[in-house]
């Protein structure tokens, strides 16, 4: 499973070939160099780190935060201490953004639920347009 191509490398990964070109740009993973004929290789670590990559986007990671991630699994020896407190503050990073959008989304059912009462007004629309 050495020196595949890219086209190869996204499928083993489970990608495309412009998501490996993205993560060569954003630094994620290193872009093998051209030879003078033929393709570039990509070595099967590769694969592990797109799927490491995806893994991270799953469960809610940002680009820059997979790329620490990624230089603690395969660069240093962090302890695993160390991650659990970024997951840590990944959480409540977390929290917080679904408790802004549980204020959101009551404040939006305000306005919709006013809606239709058989005025010509739009609450919605008022709502957004006020000056305040």
């Amino acid at each position: 499973m050495n020196n595949l191509t890219i086209g190869q490398a996204a499928e083993l990964a489970g990608v495309g070939v412009e998501t490996i070109r993205f993560y060569e740009r954003q630094g994620l993973i290193e872009q093998p160099p051209k030879p003078p004929e033929g393709f570039r290789v990509y070595p099967a670590e590769t694969i592990r780190k797109i799927r490491f990559i995806r893994r991270a986007k799953q469960i809610g990671f940002t680009l820059k935060e997979i790329r620490e991630l990624l230089g603690f699994y395969f660069d240093t020896g962090i302890s695993c201490a160390d991650v659990r407190e970024r997951a840590m503050v990944k959480i409540a990073d977390m929290e917080a953004r679904i408790a802004a959008l549980k204020r959101m989304k009551a404040a939006l059912q305000t306005l919709v639920d006013e809606c239709g009462n058989g005025d010509d007004s739009c609450p919605i629309l008022e709502s957004l347009a006020d000056d305040d």
